[in-house]
Order: C-alpha cells, then sequence, then structure tokens
C-alpha cells in the first residue's frame, strides 16, 4: 500500500472531512474520496461513517486509523533522519594532498572557511602523489591537491598556484651567502634529488638540460622532507619549491636562494572525478583555495 494513501486516510480521519484532506494534500476532493474507497475494498470492511456530519470513523477505522498514524509517524520520523545524516555528510569535505603543500597555509584555509561555515568539517590526508590520485579516482576523498597535475578521461585538473623553485642549501655551503643564482653555477654540484618516478623529479632534470648543466645526484628521495634533512646536513644541494623551505629558512637551518635569469616554477593543481557530483561545502573549499591561490599568483 502506498504511503500517500495512507497519509490521505490519516488526514481524512484528523480533520473528520474530505475536502480539507484534499486541501492538505493539493488534490481534489474526489481523489480524496476514491482513495478511501479503495482503502475500504481492500480491507473488505467500512473505514468512514459518511451518513455524519462531520464524518466519522468506523470502530474498525478507529483501530486502522491508530496503526496508520503510527506508520506515517515512524516514517516522516526516518526521513528526517535521513536528511540530516544527509546534510552532516554533505558539510564533511574530504581532501587528499601531496606532503609538500604547505601545512600552515591549509590549517589557515580551513580555519578561515570554518569560520564561514560553522558545519562544516574539514579532513585532510598527507600522502605520496600515487596515493593521492587514487583516493580521489576511488571516492574515497572529494578532491586533491598534486604538483604537475594531469587530466584524464576520469579526472579534471584546475589550475591553483605557481611556487618559485629556489636553490636549497645548508648555511655552511660555499652558495648560501649569494643574493641570486644563475643555474649554470650548479655545475657538478653534489645534489639531492627526487625519486625518478616522480613528475617533479623529470621536470627537474628537463630545467637543467635546458640550462645545460649536469649535477652529480648522490642520493634521491620521495618526499620534499627527507630531501631538506638531506640538504641540511650537507649531503648536497636540492632545487625546492620556495615555500617549502620558509620553515627552515626561517629557523636558520636552510637556505633559499633565488635562480636568475629563468623561469623555474613548481605548478599545483586541484584535481577531481569528472563525472562526481561535489557537495556544495566541497565545492565552496576548493572555491576558496582557487581564490587564495589566483591572489597568490597576481601578487
Amino acid at each position: 500500500m502506498q504511503f500517500e494513501a495512507l497519509k490521505m486516510f490519516c488526514d481524512v480521519a484528523r480533520h473528520r472531512s474530505f475536502s480539507r484532506a484534499a486541501a492538505v494534500n493539493h488534490v481534489s476532493q474526489s481523489a480524496v474520496s476514491q482513495v478511501v474507497s479503495q482503502l475500504e475494498r481492500r480491507l473488505q470492511t467500512r473505514l468512514v461513517d459518511r451518513s455524519f456530519r462531520p464524518l466519522q470513523l468506523t470502530a474498525l477505522g478507529q483501530v486502522y486509523y491508530d496503526g496508520c498514524k503510527g506508520l506515517i509517524e515512524q516514517y516522516v520520523e526516518l526521513e528526517a533522519s535521513i536528511r540530516k545524516a544527509q546534510n552532516q555528510l554533505a558539510a564533511n569535505v574530504r581532501v587528499a594532498a601531496i606532503y609538500s603543500v604547505g601545512l600552515s597555509d591549509m590549517g589557515l584555509y580551513v580555519e578561515r572557511f570554518c569560520a564561514q561555515h560553522a558545519d562544516a568539517q574539514i579532513h585532510l590526508e598527507y600522502l605520496h602523489p600515487d596515493r593521492v590520485y587514487e583516493r580521489v579516482l576511488d571516492g574515497t576523498c572529494d578532491f586533491g591537491l598534486v604538483s604537475y597535475p594531469r587530466k584524464t578521461r576520469e579526472l579534471v585538473a584546475h589550475p591553483w598556484r605557481e611556487e618559485e623553485m629556489m636553490l636549497a642549501c645548508s648555511t655552511e655551503h660555499r652558495l648560501a651567502k649569494r643574493s641570486t643564482l644563475r643555474p649554470a653555477e650548479l655545475e657538478g654540484e653534489k645534489y639531492v634529488g627526487f625519486d625518478k618516478d616522480l613528475v617533479i623529479r623529470r621536470k627537474v632534470d628537463q630545467f637543467l638540460r635546458s640550462q645545460g648543466v649536469s649535477v652529480h645526484v648522490v642520493i634521491e628521495f620521495d618526499n620534499i622532507e627527507n630531501i631538506k634533512k638531506a640538504v641540511e646536513i650537507s649531503a648536497g644541494v636540492a632545487l625546492l619549491p620556495g615555500p617549502t623551505l620558509s620553515r627552515e629558512v626561517q629557523a636558520g637551518t636552510l637556505v633559499a636562494v633565488p635562480l636568475h635569469g629563468c623561469r623555474f616554477v613548481r605548478p599545483l593543481g586541484i584535481i577531481h572525478r569528472r563525472h562526481h557530483h561535489l557537495s556544495s561545502t566541497a565545492l565552496g573549499f576548493m572555491n576558496l583555495l582557487r581564490q587564495a591561490g589566483n591572489s597568490k599568483m597576481a601578487s
């Protein structure tokens, strides 16, 4: 039996009127009367005594009404709980990011967004680049933050911001006191690099070749944090995104030297599934990140 039919019967019983029940359900009086008649034929008993004005329920009609009323109330409560759960789910935003996306920057973005959206919950997960793509593709995360973002048939990639690549060296290195540096001056330097399977390693190698520079790679890592630690103990120098060095530069454990006479940047992007409907909360947080990234690039 359809929920609407039971609700109409309950409205008839509550209002003691076919016309009022029709108005509540935005249908004709005739439609309500037909619904009640169909219920009576199904149950093979009269539910409504139409000889009274206002109409009255029969004894069995009252029993049926008491039972149906409880079912209607339970159904309405169930729908309300589902809507509430859906709203709570929509307020949760899951973001996967590569390790080198600034924790301090992201903390500020999350704080700003949650101040404007009190119900929002932002869940950040820092992962290897390949894992970020996997989390987005399998739906574990709403969107991802990666460097050198790639578009595919399954993924959309939006530009986020560009980060200037700088020379990272220890405070004791011979280049540490330079205000700027020409790439050619890195010729033959001991170098701490990214693993060969990472996109950023290929981009760095391409850049050095374009500058006619050959370095001596002494050790490789799959993340910036380990590279910075190796540079701190003078294992070699590295080309790294400037923002990822700010904490060490402020602490005086590393030096960041801008490159001169060339432009070398690391692009960051936002990826999400092409045919996935993002919640309004997820879209709002993504738009905040993009606006902040555009303002940084403009400055």
